[in-house]
């Protein structure tokens, strides 16, 4: 037992130690280019004020004379708690997820996945976490911000407890995102080019922006069993403002757990029917 738990901690180092050297380098290879890093600040800046433009439209002052109080039951601050975990997690695939599953489709397609894949080390680690773009940096920052700024306004009363809270369920989301761009990802070993399913996909996601409850309810039963996103933002936002059950909990968990095994499972899969360059 003691020796296995010992290869283990020699593996997460291992592993660890590798992450640290990909992401140094991308790092210094991004940062050639500095003005870059201001230039995708205001792009976010932008990206972000046309949100909360489209979502104050919901809010805005009816032609009758009166307002528009909340949407699906969340009030104006309480909304912006989700528009920043949107943002937030924007930022993580901007970050990691597209730069690094959209090279699969680059290696499968050039033959370059068999070097990967000779390589002593996970391949779906190694394809996952190869590099990171620094552009997604501000979405991060601006998202926190956002959440920042909105959370006090709420009214909401947020302990230890609920950050805690708040955090494992935005890892699970997290989770959930990583797993539906890696699946359409390592659908690229058939079809070679998945970029429409990509933008499709990312399309879609922008569902996030708003409270799943603002959706009549055929929409809030795909948005939750179909194609998960209440569980990306919406229930992270309700850990945070003290609103969360623990049905809508454990159903998060349930489904980050299912997904990121159905990843490891469809990777496996593929690569049984992967057709080697060399071959």
């Amino acid at each position: 037992m003691a020796g296995q738990l010992l290869r283990y901690g020699l593996t997460l180092r291992l592993y660890a130690l590798t992450l640290r050297r990909f992401w140094g380098t991308a790092i210094a290879g991004q940062l050639e280019y500095q003005l870059n890093v201001l230039i995708e600040l205001l792009a976010a800046a932008a990206n972000l004020a046309g949100s909360l433009f489209i979502l104050s439209l919901f809010f805005a002052p009816s032609a009758a004379g009166g307002s528009s109080p909340a949407l699906g039951g969340w009030s104006w601050p309480q909304a912006l708690v989700v528009q920043g975990i949107y943002t937030l997690l924007d930022g993580v695939a901007t970050t990691w997820l597209r730069p690094n599953l959209g090279a699969i489709v680059t290696h499968v397609r050039e033959g370059t996945l068999d070097f990967v894949l000779l390589k002593p080390i996970d391949s779906q680690f190694w394809l996952s976490l190869r590099t990171l773009s620094p552009a997604g940096l501000s979405e991060l920052v601006l998202g926190l911000g956002l959440i920042g700024w909105a959370l006090p306004r709420t009214g909401a009363v947020v302990g230890p407890h609920q950050v805690a809270l708040a955090l494992v369920l935005l890892a699970a989301g997290g989770l959930i995102l990583y797993a539906l761009w890696f699946l359409l990802a390592a659908t690229s070993i058939w079809f070679v080019k998945t970029w429409n399913a990509t933008e499709v996909l990312r399309a879609a996601l922008t569902a996030g922006r708003f409270p799943v409850t603002a959706y009549p309810p055929g929409l809030r039963l795909l948005f939750t069993l179909v194609l998960p996103v209440a569980f990306l933002t919406t229930v992270p936002a309700q850990a945070l403002l003290g609103r969360s059950s623990g049905g809508w909990v454990a159903g998060s968990l349930l489904m980050a757990a299912i997904s990121f095994a159905l990843s490891r499972s469809f990777w496996r899969f593929a690569l049984r029917h992967y057709t080697s360059a060399s071959s």
